[in-house]
């Protein structure tokens, strides 16, 4: 039996799934993996500070090589009803387009490859799906744990595909072999309170934070093979002072660093001690903290699997995919630490924007890409 991904879609669409509401998605992704002969495993992961989240894990086989697909049914609030045409989680076409929250990231992932399992046998290799509710926030009780208990349960595999939206103008023009890391922190520069007219009573700590502040904006390095140059970005500069006639005790810097696979999040932080080190403090402390969990980088091994993707896409599509690092984060970070994963899905320029849509013959093509995939990547003929 082969699947409509645009039923399918549709149908997804439907599920106002904000994180982390499962909103039945997931329930209707159980009954239809279940429907084509997967065993469909629920698992809702709490803790850690964050909220409950429900994940889904499908295997269908259980022999020869090993590909796992993985994908988010949680969408990001659709903002402003106002700014929408129609109600967000009601599906619409037109011309030639699906209208919905989810469309682009990453429902259609999910359905175009769904659809594509149910287009070949059975039998031709073990297939797995690894499915979260917590993508588009907190991240904590999503992926990484579904990974660690898929580990656990020896759910290897040789290959991994996440269906994130992954191609920059046309389909199939990009996929994203690895992504920058990401690192938040924050640089707290005290001094000590007291009246400007008595400046010498007081330690004002905001030429200091100023001189930090200088000392970060200077070039971290300058890329590697795949991957752009690092970049630190200063994202607030916080007194909480809103008077004109008092010298303020703490000044807090916030910031961000992308970086490539030439750091660590130990050796990052080590670089901005070094760059807080080289400041005049002129008598005012100055201390660095970690905000929340940095996010690794990754590089996945050009590998004859990537090949064979890429001369898949080129194949259907006339051109040879750009290889990219790209873009922000996703929970191929997670995957990336069990083995080769890539990203691989729709155009994505719409997505969490109002009115976020995709081409519908786009869908049908990623179904076909990711169809004809996997029968090379199981050794079986098209």
């Amino acid at each position: 039996m082969s699947l409509d991904p645009l039923d399918l879609l549709k149908a997804l669409i439907a599920c106002p799934s904000v994180t982390p509401a499962e909103a039945g998605a997931l329930d209707l992704l159980d009954a239809t993996l279940t429907g084509i002969g997967f065993a469909v495993t629920r698992l809702r992961f709490e803790g850690h500070g964050s909220y409950p989240v429900d994940n889904l894990f499908a295997i269908r086989g259980n022999s020869g090589r090993r590909l796992l697909f993985a994908g988010h049914t949680d969408v990001v609030p659709p903002g402003d009803l106002g700014n929408w045409s129609a109600d967000p989680f009601t599906p619409r076409q037109a011309d030639g387009k699906l209208y919905g929250r989810g469309a682009a990231d990453m429902k259609s992932g999910i359905a175009a490859f769904v659809a594509a399992a149910s287009a070949i046998p059975a039998d031709t290799g073990t297939i797995m799906l690894a499915i979260t509710g917590d993508e588009e926030a907190d991240a904590i009780n999503g992926t990484a744990k579904l990974m660690v208990w898929a580990k656990e349960q020896q759910h290897h595999f040789d290959f991994a595909v996440v269906g994130e939206p992954s191609s920059a103008v046309s389909l199939g023009d990009s996929i994203k072999i690895g992504r920058r890391g990401s690192l938040s922190g924050s640089i707290a520069v005290a001094g000590t309170q007291g009246h400007v007219a008595y400046p010498d009573k007081a330690n004002n700590p905001m030429p200091a934070l100023a001189r930090v502040v200088t000392a970060l904006d200077t070039n971290i390095d300058d890329g590697t093979e795949h991957f752009p140059a690092s970049n630190l970005e200063v994202t607030s500069i916080d007194v909480g002072n809103g008077i004109s006639n008092v010298i303020p005790a703490v000044g807090t810097i916030r910031f961000n660093i992308r970086y490539n696979d030439l750091w660590t999040p130990q050796s990052l932080l080590d670089w901005v001690r070094s760059r807080i080190a080289s400041v005049d403090a002129a008598g005012t402390t100055i201390t660095l903290q970690l905000a929340g969990e940095p996010s690794l980088s990754f590089l996945s091994p050009l590998s004859q699997d990537v090949q064979t993707l890429t001369a898949t896409i080129a194949e259907l599509t006339g051109q040879r995919p750009t290889l990219s690092t790209g873009g922000g984060t996703s929970d191929a970070r997670f995957i990336a630490q069990y083995g080769p994963v890539v990203e691989c899905g729709l155009v994505g320029p719409s997505m969490h924007k109002a009115d976020e849509h995709i081409a519908i013959s786009d869908l049908t093509g990623l179904t076909e890409i990711y169809r004809a995939f996997m029968l090379a990547f199981f050794g079986r003929p098209a």
